[in-house]
């Protein structure tokens, strides 16, 4: 699963020096500028990690940190110049999970990252949350294991089974091509015969179901099967 990371800094330079490294751990990044957005991107795109400034213009990380917590558990880590105790501990008061000074070696912050994505996540800390942490992700795509359930921001696509586990098998390794047998065998869970066009029936009706704004979502590798489009699903981060 790749978790998504939102980046919360007035500073650019430091949201490209974290970014940088994150993507480069397998992070998917989000980022904003100021206190508002922050909440924002919170409440819509839902960010497994939230790495906030306490110095942001409009409304600074504690408020920020106190408005996050009325809703949401993710882990927060704070990033500030201010290094006093006393400083720490009103973070970690407020419901932060760990503390970051400025200046920091950014291999610290992910290493910090890992262990919080870790701790919450794999062993089992976020157990509120565990429905949540079973959702995959790829682009503005959700898709619900338990509840058999794909949303698209609030709405919901509604899917037969059998595109549910199509879609499933997609989204779990985006970028990944599967074969006609690998889909058949997936998704109707028998033996596939070459002749039978059903892989292609459900591939087309899936396409016109996750239709939207012209992203071409599952794309047709010809003589090798289809893959679900890792990049031009994931337009929004642009």
């Amino acid at each position: 699963m790749e978790y998504r990371i939102l980046i919360a800094d007035d500073e650019a330079e430091i949201r490209d020096l974290l970014r940088l490294y994150l993507e480069k751990d397998g992070y998917e990044v989000l980022e904003a500028a100021d206190g508002l957005e922050t909440m924002e991107l919170v409440k819509r795109e839902k960010p497994d990690l939230l790495l906030l400034d306490i110095m942001m213009p409009g409304l600074d990380g504690y408020r920020v940190l106190r408005n996050v917590r009325e809703n949401s558990n993710i882990p927060v880590i704070m990033l500030s110049a201010k290094g006093t105790n006393t400083d720490k501990i009103l973070g970690l008061d407020l419901g932060a999970d760990d503390y970051i000074t400025k200046p920091f070696e950014p291999l610290e912050a992910v290493a910090r990252v890992n262990s919080n994505i870790r701790r919450f996540y794999s062993l089992g800390a976020g157990t509120d949350l565990h429905k949540r942490v079973k959702e995959l992700r790829a682009g503005d795509l959700c898709l619900d294991p338990e509840a058999c359930l794909v949303y698209r921001g609030e709405e919901v696509i509604e899917l037969t089974s059998i595109e549910f586990k199509i879609l499933r098998l997609f989204m779990e390794e985006p970028g990944k091509v599967f074969t006609k047998q690998q889909i058949y065998e997936n998704a109707w869970g028998d033996e596939y015969m070459a002749s039978d066009n059903s892989v292609m029936v459900g591939i087309s009706k899936l396409r016109t179901k996750l239709e939207h704004n012209g992203k071409e979502y599952i794309k047709t590798i010809r003589g090798l099967g289809y893959r679900l489009e890792k990049e031009d699903v994931r337009s929004r981060q642009g």
